[in-house]
């Protein structure tokens, strides 16, 4: 049994790792693609615009990586000897960064400071989690998903979407691994760089989404009558599709931080999800559909306050 368990992971690892070289592969087929048509313009222009590259990469996909794979796994330490003084070190590295990290009533701050025992910490722990931790993290995942959401739906091209929602994720991972101040297991973390990957596929396939698809035929004719109406549907039904993908990740990430010391099923882990996906995405889609006529409000309303201020 724990031989297969052995090779389920292992196996986990390598198609982890083989999904971030092929995106790797594919970012750098779509950089040297546009490097050569700047090469026609100039050769400088080229030549900054891979170094802008180079930094783009080590900020948005190898510094998430390594604060990822760098930081303290929770899921190994609640299975060792609670005597033990790595186990009793992560402990108190991890209530320290989430007092530092979260913004915590008194009174949390006191259960994470001020303990008797390294068991009763571990129970402190889980308390602040459920109690304050989880709806920041619910903040963050929101906040990326309308992220994913609006520059999916703006933006036309595939490669840019798969790009975009493969950062966007990986950042969002990024910052609930921060805010909690340890990570999921090795195995778990491969599991979520695959749902990362899928949907960064799945983000660049739903670029050929249709109305057609989506909408009955007499509501399409309609549609079709209505200048542009069609095209601007389109592109919300991708961003709203990708948001999606992008809250179920962080569900489930969220729920490995939270879950990964106690045993659980991957139905509940996924059952979970899925529930909790259908409770944000509705908040998600709203704010960002208003999220335009408020900026479109400003912009003129900022417009008519400074002519009535040169008219003075």
């Amino acid at each position: 049994m724990k031989k297969k368990k052995s090779k389920n992971r292992i196996l986990f690892y390598i198609i982890a790792i083989g999904c971030l070289a092929v995106f790797i592969l594919i970012l750098l087929s779509s950089v040297l693609d546009i490097g050569e048509k700047l090469r026609n313009i100039s050769q400088y222009l080229e030549y900054g615009f891979y170094a802008l590259v180079v930094l783009l990469f080590y900020f948005l996909i190898l510094q998430p990586i390594l604060i990822i794979v760098c930081s303290p796994s929770l899921s190994i330490v609640t299975t060792m000897d609670p005597t033990d003084h790595r186990a009793i070190a992560i402990y108190k590295k991890v209530a320290k960064n989430i007092v530092k990290r979260n913004e915590l009533p008194q009174e949390q701050i006191i259960l994470l400071t001020e303990y008797k025992n390294k068991e009763e910490l571990l129970f402190n722990l889980q308390y602040v989690f459920e109690k304050s931790v989880k709806k920041t993290l619910n903040r963050y995942i929101i906040h990326d998903a309308k992220t994913v959401m609006i520059s999916t739906a703006i933006c036309q091209s595939a490669r840019f979407d798969m790009i975009t929602v493969f950062t966007i994720n990986l950042k969002m991972i990024k910052e609930l691994v921060y805010q909690c101040g340890f990570r999921p297991s090795m195995k778990n973390l491969s599991k979520l760089t695959v749902n990362v990957f899928a949907t960064a596929l799945i983000a660049e396939g739903l670029e050929n989404l249709k109305l057609e698809d989506i909408v009955p035929k007499s509501s399409l004719d309609i549609l079709n009558n209505m200048p542009y109406v069609g095209t601007a549907l389109e592109s919300i039904m991708q961003g709203i599709a990708n948001a999606l993908m992008t809250i179920r990740i962080g569900c489930v990430c969220r729920r490995y931080l939270f879950s990964d010391g106690a045993v659980i099923t991957k139905e509940d882990i996924r059952r979970a999800a899925y529930k909790e996906t259908l409770k944000m995405i509705p908040l998600v889609v709203s704010e960002t559909i208003t999220f335009f006529p408020k900026r479109i409000v400003r912009f003129f309303t900022k417009k008519s306050d400074d002519t009535v201020t040169e008219g003075e």
